[in-house]
C-alpha cells in the first residue's frame, strides 16, 4: 500500500512538472499583443496590415481598436488607456491632445482626399456633380450622413468643406445654411454611416476617398480646393476653421484647415513599445505596407517634422 502511495504521488508529480513544462512553453511561444488604436477610416488596409505582419512575424499579435481618431486620443488622455501604437487620420490629433503629455513625436504616413459618396439608391444619384453638389443636397427629401467633429476629423473636414465651398464658389452664409441641416444624420466616425448608405436611409455621404474605393462606393470627386488633399494649397484651406471639444471637459479648441495627413506615434504608455516600432517599420516600407495602403486608395507620405527629428525613434530596419 505505502509503495502504491509512493508511485501515485510521484505520478501526481510528474504530470505536475509536464504541466508545468508546457504551459512555460506556451508562454515563451505566445504572441505578446501589439494593441493599436486607430481610425476608423483605417480599418480595413490596417486589418490586410495586420495579416501580412503576423505572417512575417509570427511572434508578434496586433490587436486593433478602431474608433474616430480623437475618441482614439481620448482612450489614452481621459481613461488611461493602455495604448502601443496609435494611428490618427489627423497629425494635429496627437499634436493638440497627446503632445507633450502622453508622447513627444509623430509620423507622417498617408494622406488622403474628401469626397461624397453616394448609392444606385440614392435621390438624384443621376444627377449629381462636382458643381451642383451644394444645392443637391439641400434638395427636399434628400439625407446626408457626416461623422461628429468633436470625434471624428472626417467630421470637421467636412466643415471645413463647406467653408471653402463658400469661398470657392462665393455663396455667403453657405456654410452655415449646409451645416444647419436638419436632413444631416451625425456619427461619431465615418465608417458608422456605410450602413446607411447602403440601406438607403441616406443619399449622400461625406467620407475619405480610401473609403468609399474599399467599400465600392460611386462617389463625387471635387476640386482640390475643397477636398484637404493637396499640400501646395496649404494657405487656402487655412482660411477656414472649427472649434471642437478641447483636451479638458468645457474646453473648446479651434482647428483650422489643413491638407489631410495621418500620423502615428508610440504612446509613453506604451506596454509592448518593441512590437509596436516592428509594426511602424512593417507599415512603412514601402514593398510592404506602401503598397497595401496604394491598394486600398490611399497615398503614402514619409513625413517628420523637423521638431521631433531628435525624438522619434529610428524604424530603420
Amino acid at each position: 500500500m505505502t509503495i502504491t502511495k509512493t508511485i501515485l504521488k510521484l505520478t501526481s508529480l510528474l504530470i505536475l512538472l509536464i504541466m508545468l513544462a508546457c504551459k512555460n512553453t506556451s508562454s515563451e511561444h505566445s504572441s505578446p499583443d501589439i494593441t493599436i488604436f486607430h481610425a476608423g477610416s483605417l480599418s480595413v488596409p490596417f486589418k490586410e496590415l495586420a495579416d501580412s505582419f503576423k505572417i512575417e512575424h509570427p511572434g508578434f499579435n496586433p490587436k486593433m481598436e478602431s474608433s474616430g481618431s480623437v475618441d482614439a486620443a481620448r482612450k489614452i488622455t481621459d481613461l488611461d488607456k493602455n495604448c502601443d501604437l496609435i494611428a490618427v487620420a489627423d497629425y494635429l490629433v496627437i499634436e493638440n491632445l497627446l503632445i507633450p503629455d502622453h508622447t513627444d513625436w509623430q509620423y507622417g504616413f498617408a494622406s488622403n482626399e474628401m469626397v461624397i459618396a453616394y448609392s444606385d439608391g440614392s435621390k438624384n444619384a443621376a444627377k449629381i456633380t462636382a458643381d451642383n453638389w451644394y444645392q443637391l443636397i439641400q434638395e427636399e427629401g434628400v439625407f446626408i450622413g457626416r461623422s461628429d467633429p468633436n470625434a471624428d476629423p472626417c467630421g470637421y473636414r467636412t466643415i471645413f468643406m463647406f467653408k471653402l465651398a463658400e469661398k470657392f464658389y462665393h455663396m455667403p452664409g453657405l456654410a452655415e445654411k449646409l451645416t444647419g441641416l436638419d436632413n444631416s444624420v451625425i456619427r461619431p466616425k465615418e465608417v458608422d454611416l456605410l450602413s446607411l448608405l447602403h440601406s438607403g436611409n441616406i443619399d449622400y455621404l461625406f467620407i475619405y476617398k480610401s473609403v468609399a474605393i474599399q467599400h465600392q462606393l460611386r462617389f463625387v470627386e471635387l476640386p482640390d480646393e475643397l477636398n484637404l488633399s493637396d499640400p501646395k494649397l496649404e494657405e487656402w484651406y487655412g482660411q477656414v476653421s472649427v472649434k471642437v471639444r478641447g483636451k479638458k471637459p468645457g474646453d473648446l479648441t479651434e482647428i483650422k484647415g489643413s491638407s489631410i495627413l495621418y500620423s502615428f506615434s508610440i504612446p509613453e504608455n506604451a506596454e509592448n513599445p518593441e512590437g509596436a516600432l516592428e509594426f511602424i517599420r512593417f507599415v512603412t516600407d514601402p514593398e510592404k505596407g506602401g503598397k497595401i495602403f496604394q491598394k486600398n486608395g490611399m497615398k503614402t507620405i514619409q513625413f517628420l517634422d523637423p521638431r521631433y527629428q531628435e525624438l522619434a525613434p529610428d524604424f530603420t530596419p
